[in-house]
């Protein structure tokens, strides 16, 4: 069991996304790159990233002072909630609006309004489900 945002957590991430074509193919197709942090509210710095070029992750790893396009942060409790029961489209907006779930760096309404990154966006959220996690 992995913790939630160390390097192998990441790293396992990384190999379910480069896997999953429902994941990286509208990504790939979009020409979708970025820096993704994923951390604890509260925190100064996010704990893991990854590195998604034209869709694909190409690194995955603890943050290391990256520059970020997007940085996703949520309590310990949510991310447990969302890991053990999922977190599909009609969780996310209730999420964001009471602030479970916060883009500390990133355009949440840019990115929920095209398909091509909502979609794989829901999508990586089941790949963390199949990843044994400890919080």
């Amino acid at each position: 069991m992995s913790q939630l945002f160390s390097d192998t957590w990441m790293n396992e991430l990384k190999n379910a996304w480069n896997q999953e074509a429902d994941v990286f193919a509208p990504l790939e197709k979009a020409n979708f790159s970025a820096n993704i942090a994923y951390g604890y509210k509260g925190e100064e710095q996010p704990r893991g990233i990854l590195t998604v070029v034209s869709g694909k992750i190409t690194r995955a790893g603890a943050y290391a002072g990256e520059e970020l396009d997007w940085d996703l942060r949520a309590s310990p409790d949510n991310w447990q909630l969302w890991l053990n029961e999922g977190f599909g489209l009609s969780k996310l907006g209730p999420a964001v609006a009471m602030k479970k779930l916060q883009f500390a760096t990133g355009n949440y309404r840019q990115m929920i309004r095209n398909p091509a990154l909502s979609h794989p966006f829901l999508l990586h959220f089941d790949l963390m489900r199949k990843i044994p996690t400890s919080v």
